[in-house]
């Protein structure tokens, strides 16, 4: 502390006065802290391949802060479902069943919980095969015969644009 700011406290009897009207003066003030915290908490969305392991402890630290701030969120359930509800589509049928078997549990419980989910989808993964296309043209007598029946069709089409004609009959 500079001597200018330890003569302004010197009339304080004791650390606890001169802490508390520090505070009063430096400190942001807890509506602030806590409506970034809940900002965050609200807003926060895993993303798509990133560890739901890591999202869930991130959740779970702000769960603390919030609680720490008294951010009044009276039923644990309201956590569940803000958790629930940062999940990516891939954990859409996780949240079916949680919901379906009225499954109550803790935050911890919930994490545990969504971690074994995501090691279930990575280990039944589909497999995609992926194979060539490729294409073939016609040899041989099929190839001049095809080729010809084009220049018969287009020379056919170009001289009988005006007059519609028919073809013959056979047999």
């Amino acid at each position: 502390m500079s001597n200018e700011i330890q003569k302004q406290y010197e009339r304080y009897e004791d650390v606890w006065s001169i802490m508390h009207r520090m505070k009063e003066l430096y400190a942001v003030p807890n509506r602030h802290i806590r409506y970034a915290m809940m900002k965050a908490f609200f807003g926060a969305r895993i993303i798509e391949g990133s560890s739901v392991r890591e999202h869930g402890v991130m959740m779970l630290s702000l769960v603390e802060k919030l609680k720490d701030l008294q951010a009044d969120l009276k039923k644990e359930e309201t956590y569940v479902d803000v958790i629930l509800q940062s999940l990516v589509p891939s954990y859409d049928q996780f949240i079916i069943n949680y919901n379906m078997n009225g499954l109550e549990k803790s935050l911890h419980e919930l994490i545990n919980m969504l971690v074994q989910y995501e090691a279930t989808i990575e280990n039944s993964a589909p497999s995609v095969l992926v194979g060539e296309v490729s294409t073939s043209k016609a040899k041989g007598k099929d190839a001049g015969r095809e080729k010809r029946k084009k220049d018969e069709t287009s020379s056919t089409a170009a001289s009988t644009s005006s007059v519609p004609v028919t073809p013959p009959r056979r047999g």
